[in-house]
């Protein structure tokens, strides 16, 4: 039983309401209906009654609640000492990464982060909220995600953030298949939806594409990485970032089509939480920011020091 899991049905619990919990969990209504049917599913069982509006927790559910309370307590204190112990023995830094980042950006940010004798890292990879969970429940101390350069996300206030560069998203596909991006049905390999890269394509992408041209999505997946893979097979016409594809751009086994086709930029977040403070991990993203971003803006930074063993 996850930590996040337990406090996700305390939230529930506590406020009475899906809309309210998810609030609490800094988490849109839709993303936290989804966890909630996902931990329903891991558990094998269901855990409210969605007979009535709002759901309320099965009773049998409600009756283990000072259970659950003291789960969640002995986690954290559990959680809180591993992560001292590993400070004792060496400078282990944790981070968490949106799939195509963790690709991308986050072989410069381990370089970097692994020069200091004895500093070691480890790097998480999820989704957009899931990122933002990791860093709730304390399990990272940072993450690095994307956000439309037209339509910024909105960050609570329990996180600070800092942009860090800009990433475009652009068509690509093999030199084969580069004559079916003139229409009038051009095939492609689509996101989700619900995920990040589905909404950005939806919201910055798809209204703009060239007039009596349609689409029809060949293959569909969350991962960018097996929407690269599927773009080099042949698959269809693909949106990726600028950043993953450079290089099969180089070699030629992609063409970029955005002298045809729209394309999008985006933003690379670095964010974190604003409490606790602790001065030895924000000395090493300020390192980060000073040896990789110059340009990068933000405040709440300790004076320069490269990163040493905590």
């Amino acid at each position: 039983m996850r930590l996040e899991w337990i406090e996700d049905i305390l939230a529930v619990m506590e406020t009475g309401s899906l809309a309210r919990a998810a609030d609490r969990r800094l988490l849109t209504q839709s993303a936290f209906t989804r966890r909630i049917r996902m931990i329903e599913d891991s558990i094998g069982a269901e855990l409210f009654d969605r007979s009535h509006k709002p759901i309320k927790v099965l009773p049998a559910v409600r009756a283990l609640e000072p259970d659950l309370r003291e789960a969640a307590a002995r986690l954290v204190k559990l959680r809180s000492g591993l992560r001292d112990a590993s400070n004792t023995t060496g400078s282990t830094t944790v981070f968490a990464c949106q799939h195509a980042i963790t690709a991308t950006v986050s072989p410069r940010i381990v370089a970097a982060l692994t020069e200091t004798p004895g500093a070691s890292v480890r790097v998480r990879s999820g989704n957009h909220d899931e990122c933002l969970l990791m860093i709730l429940s304390g399990e990272v101390d940072f993450a690095l995600m994307y956000e439309s350069h037209t339509f910024p996300t909105e960050i609570p206030h329990a996180f600070e953030r800092v942009t860090l560069d800009q990433e475009w998203l652009i068509p690509v596909c093999t030199p084969g298949l580069r004559e079916t991006a003139e229409g009038p049905v051009i095939p492609i390999i689509s996101y989700p939806a619900e995920v990040f890269l589905g909404q950005f394509f939806a919201l910055n992408v798809a209204p703009r594409m060239p007039a009596g041209v349609s689409v029809i999505s060949k293959a569909e997946t969350a991962l960018t990485l097996a929407v690269y893979r599927y773009a080099l097979n042949g698959t269809g016409i693909a949106w990726l970032p600028q950043s993953l594809v450079q290089a099969a751009i180089r070699r030629g086994d992609l063409c970029r089509l955005d002298d045809v086709l729209p394309s999008g930029e985006m933003n690379l977040l670095m964010l974190w939480l604003s409490e606790p403070r602790r001065p030895h991990k924000e000395k090493i993203r300020q390192y980060l920011l000073t040896l990789l971003y110059p340009r990068a803006q933000t405040g709440h930074m300790l004076p320069l020091a490269p990163p040493e063993e905590a």
